[in-house]
């Protein structure tokens, strides 16, 4: 356990109506989080990153964002199983590790063969990750912009963005021996969404922003 946690949180720290203070006496400070400390709040109801020592929280998701992640898992699995390919596809929550130090919990993670039978709990690199664009500017700058360099530093070979706000879809690849995403294509209403890894793998792009208001 982390030295710098408290014994007891003091007597009368939170008042009615105000946040329950006294929580945060049974974390560690920002800064001094251990991998193992951020790993075992797995069974917490709310959505936390971890880097370099510091929690980042992220927006639950809503009903329609649900939807949308469901509808992506369902094809894909689908299409793994239309295609006789192994490997697997998961769905957050799930700590994905980039790097020492740095996990991040795609909506949806695609696994090959090989990486799926790691003995790790947690995937090390995936594969094919999607993040569905939650409406906040933070969480768009996270998505678009955060994570777009940090999935291509950790040579994940493709990213889709899917943005229910402009209803689309981007598809990001990476070229061997690259370090910076190529555009494979921006994908709106009445298109298909196509993989490049996934060789097959195409998306209509405007059912997957209407499965969001069933």
């Amino acid at each position: 356990m982390n030295e710098l946690l408290l014994s007891q949180p003091p007597l009368g720290t939170s008042k009615e109506g105000e946040p329950v203070w006294e929580l945060a006496y049974f974390y560690p400070p920002q800064g001094h989080w251990t991998e193992k400390e951020y790993l075992a709040l797995e069974h917490n109801r709310f959505l936390v990153e971890y880097d370099q020592g510091y929690l980042e929280f992220v927006s639950m998701p809503t009903r329609e964002h649900q939807r949308i992640v469901l509808f992506l898992y369902r094809l894909i699995w689908s299409f793994l199983e239309a295609h006789n390919l192994e490997g697997e596809v998961l769905t957050a929550p799930l700590p994905v590790k980039l790097w020492e130090g740095k996990y991040r919990e795609p909506d949806v993670v695609y696994l090959s063969k090989a990486r799926s039978h790691q003995a790790e709990n947690y995937p090390i690199g995936a594969d094919l990750v999607i993040e569905v664009v939650s409406g906040g500017i933070s969480d768009r700058y996270r998505d678009m912009v955060q994570k777009r360099e940090e999935y291509a530093q950790a040579g994940i070979r493709e990213y889709w963005i899917v943005d229910p706000e402009q209803e689309q879809i981007t598809v990001l690849y990476l070229p061997e021996e690259q370090e910076v995403y190529t555009v494979h294509g921006e994908f709106g209403a009445g298109e298909q969404a196509a993989s490049v890894l996934l060789d097959g793998l195409t998306v209509p792009v405007t059912a997957v922003f209407a499965a969001a208001n069933i």
